[in-house]
């Protein structure tokens, strides 16, 4: 019960193992020196510091204080268990008071020998000596019970005198326990040797995909560091806009507003003015002496407002109502064309510059390839054009390339490939053979290439090719180019949109689009342009 408690005692909280250099923390808790520097180094990256077993928080990386006592107890501790675990080993058979060491087997006696055991043992033949072994039945013959002494190579196995003599090996081919044992040895260190070097390969390629695996995660947070930063960018430059646009109507609709107010305040008077002259016309109306009509000063004042030069004061107010009878719509509108340059500032924030315009180069046409006037789709046909024949033209496979070469930035294209036939898409250096049996994009080192045949899809460079498992439904596809990485990756547009191949390299002519029917048609989307004369 003692035993057990110090043990548990002893125990790295950690690893649950005994103590190994145990250093100390300012709060009193221990660990092994490797497994506290383990778990510091994890919060390196959170700066927050704090001991495992009670979880106290330090300001800083806590300083490890060797704690020597705790490492002397250990250390006796682990001596007097490997003793004890000596003892209760393999025991000499014959010392049933207490439990002594054995130091060697007795393959006959099938008994375990002391050293003081050993000295009285019988020294004849049949008593064969080994290792302290609690296996002695397996060193002994099943059929004969007598040890085993030879290899039997026919059938791979070990045998006994007997069985050499007068049992079923009698007749085969044998070879000492030694002899054979080292020929054994020798191949399984020529395996070992195979399988060190494979698990160095191995080894190395983890190391490979490892960096790989820290570069995607360096580079996938940039990219989230730089959209986060553009997204912020966009609202406050929106929302700047839209302050700006409402503060525009605001003011526009104050100063609407006070002129508007003023010219009711005028046409109000005028009312009054107008109601007064109306009530003293209808006064005169019902006056029955003539005279008193007649007689009545500023004739003029009641005349019809009309007659009196109301028609410039109407025409006055009908010039202010024009005027304000709405708000000026365009200084809003020019306001939010600013709207324009935040949209073209995101366009070249974002990974690609925009769709790229690919127009087929028809000076490279194949013969039984017929280009689109627009210069956007090859179709394969059985009537053969009779193009020229030149260094630039494809010769043996039905195949087109652009007339533009990317040798920067970064770009993409989009295709659609008809849904029965064959075709390959891709991208060359206008070095490619045109007529050899490499010449077919995707057979050698100068291109790249998606391929689509009998339903199934792959990717080909240099004659290497990589089957795409996935099912694909879509009839489009992307190809992304960024020339500076030196990736070139192809995209299935679907609903998401799906990743299927990046190729690496290091890109060292120019790039341009590709083109490869056996059988159906491949059209370059987006993008507009009139066919002009090859020559």
């Amino acid at each position: 019960m003692a035993s057990a408690i110090l043990n548990d005692e002893l125990l790295c909280s950690i690893c649950l193992s005994i103590f190994k250099d145990p250093v100390m923390l300012r709060c009193g808790h221990n660990f092994c020196r490797v497994c506290i520097d383990r778990e510091l180094d994890t919060q390196d990256e959170s700066g927050v510091y704090s001991c495992p077993e009670c979880r106290e928080e330090f300001q800083e990386r806590p300083a490890l204080m060797r704690n020597i006592n705790l490492h002397n107890v250990a250390e006796r501790f682990l001596v007097t268990q490997q003793e004890q675990e000596e003892i209760t080993g393999i025991c000499c058979t014959y010392c049933v008071d207490s439990p002594v060491p054995a130091v060697r087997s007795c393959l006959h006696c099938e008994a375990s020998l002391c050293e003081k055991h050993l000295r009285a043992h019988s020294k004849s033949p049949e008593h064969v000596l080994s290792d302290p072994s609690t296996s002695l039945e397996k060193r002994k013959c099943s059929a004969h019970r007598e040890p085993l002494k030879y290899y039997c190579t026919q059938d791979a196995t070990c045998i006994c005198v007997s069985c050499s003599l007068i049992g079923e090996h009698n007749g085969h081919k044998m070879e000492s326990l030694d002899e054979a044992s080292g020929k054994k040895k020798k191949k399984l260190r020529n395996v070992l040797q195979k399988l060190t070097t494979k698990r160095e390969e191995t080894e190395e390629r983890v190391r490979s995909l490892e960096e790989r695996w820290r570069k995607a995660q360096g580079k996938a947070a940039g990219e989230a560091e730089r959209v986060t930063a553009l997204c912020t960018d966009i609202r406050r430059r929106v929302d700047d806009l839209e302050k700006k646009v409402l503060s525009e109507i605001s003011r526009q609709e104050k100063e609407e507003s006070r002129s508007l107010s003023a010219l009711i305040h005028q046409l109000e008077i005028k009312k009054d003015e107008l109601s007064r002259k109306m009530r003293h016309i209808e006064e005169l109306c019902n006056v029955t002496d003539p005279l008193t009509v007649l007689q009545e000063p500023d004739t003029g004042d009641l005349c019809d407002p009309e007659e009196e030069g109301g028609d410039e004061d109407t025409g006055g107010h009908d010039k202010q109502l024009h005027d304000g009878d709405d708000l000026d719509v365009a200084v809003i509108s020019h306001t939010l064309h600013t709207l324009c340059e935040v949209i073209s500032g995101i366009r070249s924030g974002i990974y690609v510059e925009g769709p790229a315009d690919i127009l087929l180069d028809v000076n490279t046409a194949a013969n039984n390839l017929l280009i689109s006037d627009d210069l956007k789709t090859a179709t394969w046909t059985q009537r053969n054009q009779n193009h020229p024949e030149t260094a630039e033209r494809f010769q043996r496979y039905n195949q087109v390339m652009s007339r533009r070469g990317f040798t920067s930035g970064q770009h993409y294209w989009d295709v659609e490939g008809s849904r029965s036939g064959g075709w390959r898409v891709g991208m060359c250096y206008p070095s490619i053979d045109r007529s050899g049996e490499e010449s077919l994009i995707g057979y050698n080192n100068k291109s790249w290439s998606l391929w689509r045949h009998k339903n199934q899809y792959s990717v080909r460079h240099d004659s290497e090719e990589i089957q795409l498992p996935d099912k694909i439904s879509s009839d489009i596809f992307r190809i992304c180019l960024d020339y500076e990485a030196g990736q070139l990756s192809f995209y299935e547009l679907c609903d998401p949109i799906r990743h299927l191949h990046t190729f690496t390299a290091a890109f060292s002519e120019p790039l341009h689009a590709a083109l490869y029917v056996y059988d159906g048609s491949i059209k370059i989307l987006g993008g507009s342009s009139s066919r002009k004369n090859p020559s």
